[in-house]
Formats: C-alpha cells, structure tokens, sequence
C-alpha cells in the first residue's frame, strides 16, 4: 500500500512538472510554432530551451514509470492488465528516452517518440480489458474513451494533415494520456487510504 500510494503521487505530479516544463520551453524560444513545429524542435534549442524540455521529459518519465509500475497492485492479477501495465512501462522507458536522446541522434529520436505515441493508446486500451473484467465499468468507459482521444489526433493527421508540424497531436494525445493518469491516480491513492484505515 505504500508503493501504491507513491506511485499515485507520482502518477499525479508527472503531468504537471512535464507540461510546466514544456511550456516554459515554449515560452523560452519565441520562434516556436505550434502549427509549423514539433515539440522535440525545443530539445535542440541551445541553452536554456533544451535543457528544460529534456530535464522535464527525463524527469517525469520517471515518475510516470513508478506510476505504471503501482498499477500491477491496482489492477491485481488479471493477465490482460499486466499486459497493459507492461506497454505503459514502455512508454514511460519510451518517453524517457526522448529527452535523453533529442533530435540530434536523428533515427534514434524518432523511433522512440514514435514508440511513446503508440504505446500510450495501447496500453489504455489494454487495460479496458482489465477494468471491464473487474466490474469497474465507469473506469473502462473512462479509458476507453481518454485513449480514443490520444490516438485521434495521430489518425486525423494521417487523413487531413490538418497542420504542418506535429506538436498539436502531440500536445493533445498527452494531455488525454495526463488527464488518464490523474484520474486512476486518484483511485490509486483513495485505495491506498482505505487499506491503510483496515
């Protein structure tokens, strides 16, 4: 119960300390665009710029990993949700790996931004199966449709290109990841509360 109630804390402040170090990036190098750029264009940025879009990546990739690695408690036994816990761990590893490796190492940076992109909806949709098999409808739906939202994005850009760049798919497909995260957080530690009263 207290590696859930640490891991729920985590799940929590990742978001936050990510999207405040991103927009601080942003804000940092006014020549950024959301329609023409990606948000890894700010990991190449000397100075200041780069050094905050890259800490805030490295840093609350892994606090999303001990996140994920909470949700094995959480979701018990089922194989399905272990399967899902197991691609949220990859995204987490993935997400990491794109502050360490930025758009200077090229192929390298590009496999593993691609990588944090696909294995967040599928761990989501994973885990649907998990929360549908242990009766938690409400939750199910929840993730379901949170990870309809972090794909969306993706598909309508292959479909329309409705921008140039991609830091608008990104910025939202994260952000419903995020809000994902907060929420099951919060059951995470209301559980961890409960435990801990018995």
């Amino acid at each position: 119960m207290t590696w859930l109630r640490v891991s729920g804390i985590c799940g929590v402040f990742a978001p936050f300390f990510a999207f405040a170090l991103i927009f601080l990036a942003v804000a940092s190098y006014p020549q950024f665009s959301w329609l023409d750029n990606a948000l890894s264009d700010l990991g190449v940025v000397p100075s200041v710029t780069a050094a905050l879009f890259n800490c805030g990546l490295i840093v609350s990739g892994v606090l999303f990993f001990t996140f994920a690695t909470g949700l094995f408690a959480f979701l018990g036994v089922k194989t399905v949700g272990r399967v899902g816990v197991f691609f949220l761990v990859l995204a987490s590893l993935a997400l990491v790996a794109i502050g360490v490796f930025p758009e200077s190492f090229g192929q390298v940076h590009f496999f593993v931004s691609v990588a944090f992109f696909v294995f967040l909806p599928v761990s989501m949709i994973v885990i649907v199966g998990a929360f549908w098999l242990m009766r938690q409808v409400r939750m199910a739906v929840f993730t379901l449709l949170t990870a309809v939202a972090a794909a969306a994005p993706w598909i309508l850009l292959v479909l329309s290109r409705y921008v140039s760049g991609v830091a608008v798919p990104e910025a939202v497909s994260a952000f419903a990841g995020s809000v994902w995260a907060v929420v099951l957080s919060g059951k995470m530690l209301k559980q961890a509360s409960r435990s801990k009263r018995q």
